[in-house]
């Protein structure tokens, strides 16, 4: 790490790009440890937690810090994020509006959640308490599913249901969205991609939240800036990407020549390669198994067998032409073909994975903002030398 002293006696201190390996602040809330191929959400182990479907016990650990004990502390928490689901009706018709209009689906999202938000009458962090702030955490992470279903909806001239607070939020998510309550087994597959969601380090758009957050800006706001950061291709747009690379292959005996040329041409592969791991993605792991029970029961198509040779292929083609590159599986390849299996349109996968990551949003939002100092880096001028004038 170089460091260079400009002419105000001020430390400036080269980082490696991307901010690769830079720590920028401390966290209780997860870690990611990509040499192990594990992460974890307040020492909890994220894929136990997802493996056994526990959305609203993960969703409890990350934004008030415990996991659900008994009965009586599930139920009451259910009751309360199944208030929060509530979209107000003052709002419906400016909603339907934006559902009906050309904004892309997460730009609907956006603009949706600054107008709840702004009708809740929710301030700023700064000038909340932590209860307010939890308060907001929970509202838009709970509301956000309603939203995405209603938005929908409207955009297909039909009116949207109201949620049922007697359901979990991954089933009820469903039945919003499709209008018809799903089979159980869909629900619970769904219900693990969204507890791998919650949180899974400092990324792009989890460092964008925290930024903003630290600036003492309003919840929406932070929220609002990260799903700007989780809609680029290079994020959490790529699940949707995915599957259109499985449509361009078409057939698995077309799998090694798609790949081949792909690999030889120096073009990129969607659903591979992560910024952490240096194994196997534990969430593709995770996702693949759940994408080939809902195959054996009958509940997905042949996209299953594709993804499934397609990722074999990817990784013999590489190891064959690129020996050593450390290029897995991410969660992308396989969470597009369940989202795809519980009837979820492909416009809708990066929302659907930004309703899990909003509980993650939040927690991280009230963190840093109790930190009290905003993030402010600096830049070394590159550009053509000052003229005195």
């Amino acid at each position: 790490m170089a460091i260079t002293i400009d002419r105000n006696d001020t430390q400036l201190i080269d980082v490696p790009r991307g901010l690769t390996n830079v720590v920028v602040a401390e966290t209780a809330i997860g870690d990611v440890r990509g040499e192990e191929g594990f992460f974890h959400y307040r020492g909890v182990s994220g894929v136990e937690l997802a493996a056994e479907a526990r959305f609203e016990d993960a969703w409890n650990l990350v934004a008030l810090g415990g996991l659900l004990r008994d009965g009586a502390e599930s139920a009451a928490f259910r009751a309360r994020t199944a208030s929060a689901r509530a979209i107000p009706e003052s709002l419906h018709g400016s909603l339907s509006a934006i559902g009906t209009s050309a904004l892309d689906p997460m730009a609907q999202l956006r603009t949706g959640l600054a107008l709840i938000s702004s009708a809740d009458g929710r301030r700023a962090l700064y000038d909340e308490t932590e209860t307010e702030r939890i308060d907001d955490a929970i509202r838009l992470a709970a509301v956000a599913p309603a939203l995405i279903a209603a938005l929908h909806r409207w955009s297909t001239g039909q009116d949207p249901i109201e949620p049922d607070g007697d359901l979990d939020p991954v089933t009820d998510y469903l039945r919003m969205l499709t209008g018809v309550t799903p089979d159980i087994r869909l629900a619970t597959a769904l219900g693990t991609y969204l507890t791998a969601a919650i949180d899974h380090g400092f990324n792009a758009s989890t460092f964008t939240a925290r930024v903003i957050a630290s600036t003492g800006a309003d919840l929406a706001s932070c929220v609002g800036g990260a799903l700007g950061a989780l809609s680029g291709p290079l994020h959490g747009g790529a699940p949707a990407r995915t599957l259109d690379m499985l449509d361009d292959i078409g057939a698995p005996e077309r799998a090694d020549a798609w790949v081949r040329e792909r690999v030889q041409h120096g073009g990129r592969i969607m659903g591979f390669g992560h910024a952490v791991y240096r194994t196997e993605d534990p969430r593709s792991r995770l996702l693949r198994g759940v994408a080939q029970r809902l195959r054996a029961d009958g509940l997905a198509t042949d996209r299953v067998d594709l993804a499934v040779t397609v990722e074999q292929t990817v990784l013999r083609v590489l190891d064959e032409l690129k020996p050593g590159r450390a290029l897995r599986t991410n969660v992308e390849l396989y969470a597009a073909v369940v989202m795809e299996a519980c009837g979820i349109p492909r416009e809708l996968f990066t929302p659907t994975f930004a309703s899990a990551r909003l509980i993650g949003w939040g927690a991280h939002a009230c963190e840093q903002v109790q930190d009290g100092k905003i993030l402010r880096p600096s830049s070394r001028y590159v550009g053509a030398a000052s003229r005195p004038r």
